[in-house]
């Protein structure tokens, strides 16, 4: 079987998760959400929990209290839980699209050559996204995420007034991470400590394609689908 990764990278709100979603369908991938991956273990974790690493102690209640204000979680935790997870699916047999993973040097630097060792550096695919902070910011003040399937819903003058998701009538909710302070704090934080990934890939031998992450969702989709040159028909 032909093996294959795709990573996108891009400032919040740049529509990572989305796409990912869009590739997962189309290409039988693997979604690895990372932010889905630190949730489910907040969600789990009793009081006093930790992961431990190269001899420190994480605690978990203290990395969600990072990821609840918008600051990154601390690289060699979420590395951990990234690690072990990508080798699960490798051995399960299956392609990955990764969104929002790595979004540190430290972890890209851990990720990359596990994910060549793995996949084959040949296998690897890198999209980014390019997108302005206030598209950024509004995109994020505006966004709503179904309760029960988590699809995020556009904004726009048909949608704005819903209170319930179209596709499963569950109740729309708001990320504690959209409110506009803790937005300021994750873009500074993507500017920061994630674009240095993008050097790193180069010095890595892996081809970063750059895409326009102003434009409708469907229009995102045929760009990316033109780097990785794939037929829109194909599945």
């Amino acid at each position: 079987m032909k093996r294959k990764v795709i990573i996108i990278i891009g400032p919040p709100g740049s529509g990572k998760g989305t796409q990912a979603s869009l590739l997962s369908e189309k290409l039988n991938l693997y979604y690895l959400e990372t932010s889905k991956i630190l949730e489910e273990k907040f969600r789990q974790a009793k009081e006093g929990d930790f992961v431990e690493v190269d001899g420190k102690k994480f605690f978990i209640s203290q990395e969600k209290k990072l990821f609840e204000t918008g600051f990154l979680c601390s690289p060699p935790f979420v590395t951990y839980l990234i690690k072990e997870k990508i080798k699960e699916l490798f051995h399960q047999g299956k392609n990955l699209v990764m969104a929002g993973s790595p979004r540190t040097l430290y972890e890209g630097k851990e990720v990359i050559p596990l994910l060549k060792e793995l996949y084959g550096p040949e296998n690897i695919d890198i999209i980014l996204i390019n997108l302005s902070e206030e598209e950024s910011i509004f995109r994020n003040a505006h966004r709503r995420l179904c309760s029960l399937m988590r699809h995020p819903i556009l904004y726009n003058e048909e949608t704005k007034n819903l209170t319930r998701c179209p596709l499963d009538g569950s109740k729309l909710i708001v990320r504690v991470l959209d409110n506009e302070e803790v937005m300021k704090v994750r873009i500074k934080e993507y500017k920061e400590r994630t674009l240095p990934l993008i050097d790193y890939f180069k010095e890595e031998g892996l081809q970063v394609n750059e895409v326009e992450g102003k434009q409708t969702p469907a229009e995102l989709h045929e760009d990316i689908l033109k780097v990785l040159k794939i037929s829109n028909d194909s599945h």
